[in-house]
């Protein structure tokens, strides 16, 4: 891997474009030179833009190993309330939304691609979810924190309606009630 003050700006670089011109007029060259770095560093470290743009994303959306850090509040709907409000907001944001959909569009095309965006950024991400249910005592919690997550990323996807906060309450209720909670449960 390239060194940390090249990493940073690449990260920047790839970021920058992606705002400006949009994921499909992204180049190696064209990083490389708004890096002002040689191609040949960009490809020692990275095998495409995507790769480029899936690593800036996972570096400016979570700490480093990929996980995220659940509430803990002691009352699982409300910490499941926080995690869901902060996702919608993540995904509403427009530079964000547009790094999200480059990467989402490119993994159905590059395997690699996709084995590093779920074992770097969403297993991860699930598994911290799933342990905050099980702590809770919440019966197949890697069940339910696909229940929470995916309808909200359907929605995303395929733009099917508004993700706000208003659907993410609502939809967060849906699930309680699935799993019969009631919010004065711990």
């Amino acid at each position: 891997m390239a060194r940390p003050r090249t990493v940073t700006r690449v990260h920047q670089a790839v970021l920058a474009m992606v705002g400006e011109i949009g994921f499909a007029r992204l180049t190696m060259e064209g990083i490389a030179t708004r890096a002002q770095v040689s191609k040949q560093t960009l490809y020692r470290s990275w095998p495409s833009p995507a790769a480029i743009l899936f690593d800036a994303l996972l570096a400016s959306s979570s700490a480093p190993n990929g996980e995220i850090q659940v509430p803990d509040t002691g009352q699982l709907a409300n910490d499941l309330e926080a995690l869901l409000l902060a996702t919608v907001a993540e995904m509403n944001d427009a530079a964000h939304d547009t790094m999200l959909r480059a990467v989402t569009a490119e993994i159905q095309t590059d395997p690699a691609l996709a084995t590093d965006l779920r074992t770097r950024l969403l297993d991860p991400q699930l598994r911290a979810v799933a342990a905050r249910l099980a702590e809770a005592g919440v019966q197949d919690p890697a069940a339910i924190t696909e229940l929470l997550y995916g309808p909200m990323f359907h929605r995303w996807l395929l733009r099917t309606g508004p993700l706000d906060t208003d659907w993410a309450q609502a939809h967060l209720q849906r699930v309680l009630k699935a799993i019969d909670w009631s919010t004065s449960s711990p």
